[in-house]
Order: C-alpha cells, then structure tokens, then sequence
C-alpha cells in the first residue's frame, strides 16, 4: 500500500509515467505479460536507460511495425491528439522525421528513420471506445488494472469528444494511435497495480507555452484536449517559459484518473525514487519524478480537508435527484447522499449532501445549481482521519477475487469487493453470501 507523489515539473506523457514506474520498481515481467495478454499485434517495447541533463532515467518506447518494417513509435510529451510541433522535437535516439496523421480522436506520431521516411501507407483501420473497453476487459490484467485502464480511456474519450464535437462512442482513434495509446495506458495502470498504490499526490503540472504547428492550421498550447482534462477533473496547470507543448492528453488522463490528492502533507519520508525519461530537451532535466513517500501518523494538525456542500430541496423529483446524483459522482465526487427532512409548513423534503476535496467544490456546486431546483448551497470545511486504501486479489475456490483493504495506525481492514462478488456468484450459480464467505476465509 503505497504513496506516490508526481513531480510534474516537466509536464507528463504516458510513456514517460510508465518509465518511472518502472524505475520505482513495478516488475517489468508483470508489465510484458499483461500486455501479451492484450493479444494487440504489431508493436514491441525497448526499456532502457537515458540520460537528461546528466541524470540517469529510465526510457520506455513502443515500436510499431507497419508492412513488415519497424518504426519507433512513441506519443511523447509534445504530440498530442490534435497537433504537432514541427521543428520543436528532439530525440534521444538520433534526429528522425516526425511525420503525424491527424485523425478522429489520436493522433499517431511516427519516428523513422531517414531512409524509411514517409515511404509507407498507413492502415486506415479505426477502434472506437467501446472497441478498445472490450480488448481491456477480454485481457489477462487483474480486474483493478482493468478498472482503472478503461477509466483513464474514457477520460481520453471525453476529453477528444468535447474537443472534435463529436459524442464520445463517435470518437475513433486510428489503429497505429490506439495500439500506442492501448499500451502506454494500460502498462501504467498494471504497474500502478503491481506496485499496490494507495494514494497518489499531485499538486500541479507544468505545461510550456507558445503554438504548435498542426494539420489544420497553428494552435495555441495548451492544446483542447488537455485544457478539456484540466478542466472537467480540477488539474492546475502551471506554465513555464518552454516553447511547446509539455502535457499529452495521455499523462494528463493518467493523472485525472489516478490521483487522490492535491496537497501534499506537511512532512513525508521519501523511500524511493523512479525518473522517467521524456523525449524532448528543455534547459531543465526532462523527466518525470515519482517518489514513493511515508507520512507520519495522521493527526488533527496534518488531516485532509475536505468539503461537504448541502441544500435543502422541496419540489424535484426522484428521478431528476438520482441524475443529479450521478452527476455529482461522475465530477469526482467522493460522496453524495439525501437524508429525510422537514421544512416550513411541515412539507416533507430532502437534504442533499456531498462529500468532495476543496478544489471540486466550485465544480460541484455548478451542478447542484444547474441539475436541481435549489437557489443556494451552504459548504463547510472539515478535517477527517481517511485510512490508506488499495485494492489486492484472493485466491478462492471461485478463483481470484478482488478485495479492499484499508489501513492506519495498525489498524487493518480487508473487504470483498462487491461489483466482482457479484460477478463471481453470477458466473457459479451460487449466493453472494457464499462468495463472501469464501473471501473471508481466504483472508484469514
């Protein structure tokens, strides 16, 4: 049950996240098993080593193969969905033409070498969303990566769906893209996975500035679909006096999926580090730090904050409460409830409660206003003891089952995981209760 902290200081990419992690130590094993799991075709990986401003990091690339040549393929900080920098990329691996597609939904960025240079038609294949969910589900992963996998793609989606206008099962991501885009995403979320993280601290992303040049035209950094991310998950975007772009709508996903908190704790123990290596040279090291972190005994002094917003509704609907209510969630709400209650002239009404950390509130209290009948939302800040969480796996006569365990202080909590209980008792025929006791059992 780890910590994590990102140090974005030179923004973040799904390659260079994968690298870190596995610098800090997920087992590369692991990592190539579950992606042979994938049953995706055409590519292979190179982890090495390099070096930015002198300090050594670890480099993840994907090679795709195309026609039966090999092209180094990689979506590095810089490349993003939408456009390119055209004259502004590096390379560690010597000085290759950048030749992009601009297509619905990713964008492929192909690195080839000087004799193989646009010489060869590319597949005009597509995958949707719904099609990329089904290769994650059908794959060998444990069920968290899984979970965690689709969700960051959907936040991609999302993100592509909103920017191109298009909704989001509409959105295709080329073939090439995809198959890039499938292994970096995946590879983070099983590593995420190996290394039993719990919470992930980050407190904001560096992002350059400037234009880029793109298929269609110039556009300003940053670029749609990370201004989309950053907007619909709270990320804070710091911008720096780098020309171009720094934040690939990939590493931002990661991060809008992934991360717990925003604030650091005042004090923490750093036990290792995990440098990732991006593909481009700024005048600082181009890497993305991940530091595995210990913070001391949770007290009043160092607790988290969090948020509960609150209105009184007397004349709504059950059923335009419930959307609300999905809303909320779907925002990053971390709870929402409605309680029984009475207000002037004894009419009978509901209290709605949500439970969010301080830098959602305004978000949240824009879909209460806009989603409900209410004309005011009173908030409070409190402070709360939460005990770490991670997800881990127990072998059963039903086979692996999915558990949450909970800890602090010494105190130890496992339980089942319901949504893969259920699953379990439907696939056997058998009660939930009988899974659950099988769980237990395996717990002890």
């Amino acid at each position: 049950m780890k910590e994590l902290y990102f140090q974005c200081n030179s923004g973040i990419s799904g390659d260079m996240t994968v690298a870190a992690l596995l610098d800090l130590g997920a087992d590369e094993k692991v990592l190539t098993e579950a992606l042979e799991s994938l049953h995706v075709d055409g590519y292979h990986l190179h982890i090495g080593k390099a070096k930015k401003c002198g300090i050594e990091a670890t480099d993840f690339d994907v090679y795709l193969a195309e026609h039966g040549e090999g092209h180094h393929h990689h979506q590095e900080e810089g490349s993003s969905s939408h456009c390119h920098g055209d004259t502004e990329h590096h390379h560690d691996h010597g000085n290759p033409h950048i030749h992009s597609h601009s297509h619905d939904g990713l964008e492929e960025h192909h690195h080839h070498e000087e004799e193989h240079a646009h010489t060869h038609p590319h597949p005009h294949e597509h995958r949707n969303l719904g099609d990329i969910v089904t290769i994650i589900q059908e794959s060998g992963i444990s069920d968290h990566a899984k979970e965690l996998a689709v969700h960051i793609f959907k936040i991609v989606a999302e993100a592509e769906s909103k920017a191109h206008g298009l909704p989001v099962d509409e959105v295709h991501f080329h073939e090439v893209g995809a198959v890039d885009s499938i292994v970096d995403i995946v590879a983070a979320a099983v590593c995420l996975d190996n290394l039993g993280v719990s919470r992930v601290y980050c407190p904001f992303i560096c992002e350059g500035q400037g234009t880029v040049h793109c298929q269609h035209g110039i556009m300003p950094v940053p670029v749609p679909a990370v201004v989309n991310i950053a907007s619909a998950h709270g990320l804070d975007l710091k911008i720096t006096e780098n020309q171009g772009e720094m934040v690939t709508p990939t590493g931002a996903a990661i991060i809008a999926g992934i991360r717990t908190d925003v604030k650091l704790p005042e004090q923490f123990r750093i036990l290792k580090t995990g440098i990732g290596a991006g593909k481009k040279d700024f005048a600082q090291a181009n890497v993305l730090r991940v530091f595995e972190i210990e913070t001391s005994v949770r007290t009043d002094s160092d607790a988290e904050e969090v948020d509960v917003l609150q209105s009184n509704i007397d004349d709504q609907t059950p059923e335009t409460l419930a959307y609300a209510m999905e809303q909320l969630f779907e925002a990053g709400a971390k709870d929402v409830w409605f309680e029984p209650i009475f207000m002037k002239k004894n009419r009978p009404a509901v209290l709605l409660s949500v439970l969010c950390t301080p830098d959602m509130s305004e978000r949240l209290i824009e879909i209460i206003l806009r989603e409900t009948s209410s004309i005011g939302v009173r908030y409070q800040t409190y402070k709360r003891i939460a005990m770490k969480r991670t997800s881990g796996q127990v072998e059963t006569e039903y086979g692996k089952l999915t558990v949450k365990c909970c800890s602090w202080n010494g105190i130890q909590k496992c339980y089942p995981e319901y949504e893969t209980a259920k699953q379990a008792a439907r696939e056997h025929g058998v009660s939930l209760e009988m899974i659950y006791r099988a769980i237990y059992t395996a717990l002890k």
